[in-house]
């Protein structure tokens, strides 16, 4: 209830490439995120605005806990970038170098690089049919789908395609018509990249609930883990995405990701906004 919030409820708005959050600090209260809410602040015109709504709670096992929320008011079980950024908050309140964090990728750990960047693990790269999950085992480096397109999990699934021109893809077309493909029974975040250069690759992305968003931390991920898997890259990558550009290094104990972070404007949300919401 609006009631529970009499002063409003406050939230900083945060972007990572371009790829932007509105994040909810909800430590010592408990969650107060939902659905409602989730696709309420999500509208652009009538709303805030965002990609995914990133809620921060108390955790026992970590420094804290990270639950994400699409535009659409359906959850996402990883975003890279949103949890770069709210990495970054959290260590400066802290005033600590590095920082351990729980999702529904398990606990994960990130760090403050010498540039003023934010570095994340975000785990290891899920391959087999049944952990993305797919509908029925197919082999996932090679999906029976128009342009051969190579399935990996980052804790949410990705189709990723190899273009010989992203900036020539549809992507809102594609990209939609994909996501729903009943290959994937939980959707899909779709990413289609080229190769630039030796290890350097040019990638769009439409994300499942968002539709096209400037970046996309997992999907990033997603499509160096494929490059590597196809030969087109070695394990560390680097992509240039419409907002910007992430570093990608897949290491023994997970697939690490470096990027910018900033935090744009702290506000407020009135009670009678939140009305029915929470």
């Amino acid at each position: 209830m609006a009631t529970l919030f009499p002063q409003g409820l406050p939230f900083m708005k945060m972007h990572g490439a371009g790829n932007d959050f509105v994040v909810i600090d909800s430590r010592g209260r408990g969650a107060v995120a939902t659905s409602a809410l989730a696709r309420a602040l999500g509208d652009r015109n009538r709303g805030v605005g965002f990609d995914q709504l990133a809620e921060i709670r108390d955790s026992d096992t970590a420094d804290f806990a990270l639950d994400f929320w699409n535009a659409d008011g359906s959850q996402a079980e990883a975003c890279g970038n949103a949890t770069r950024c709210v990495c970054d908050y959290v260590m400066e309140e802290l005033g600590r170098p590095s920082i351990s964090l729980t999702t529904a990728r398990g606990i994960l750990r990130a760090e403050r690089l010498a540039d003023g960047r934010v570095s994340v693990n975000m785990g290891a790269p899920q391959r087999g049919w049944r952990e993305l999950p797919l509908a029925h085992e197919v082999d996932t480096a090679h999906l029976p789908l128009p342009g051969d397109p190579v399935a990996i999990g980052m804790g949410n699934p990705h189709c990723v395609f190899f273009v010989p021109d992203a900036e020539a893809v549809d992507v809102a077309a594609e990209g939609r018509r994909f996501e729903t493909d009943p290959l994937f029974p939980q959707r899909a975040n779709v990413e289609f990249a080229s190769l630039t250069g030796p290890d350097r690759l040019r990638m769009r992305v439409w994300e499942r609930g968002a539709g096209i968003t400037l970046a996309c931390g997992s999907g990033a991920c997603a499509t160096a883990v494929a490059a590597h898997l196809r030969g087109l890259a070695g394990r560390r990558v680097t992509l240039d995405l419409d907002g910007g550009v992430l570093e990608i290094d897949w290491r023994a104990d997970g697939v690490w990701m470096a990027g910018p972070v900033a935090r744009v404007f702290d506000g407020v949300i009135p009670p009678a906004f939140l009305e029915g919401l929470v």
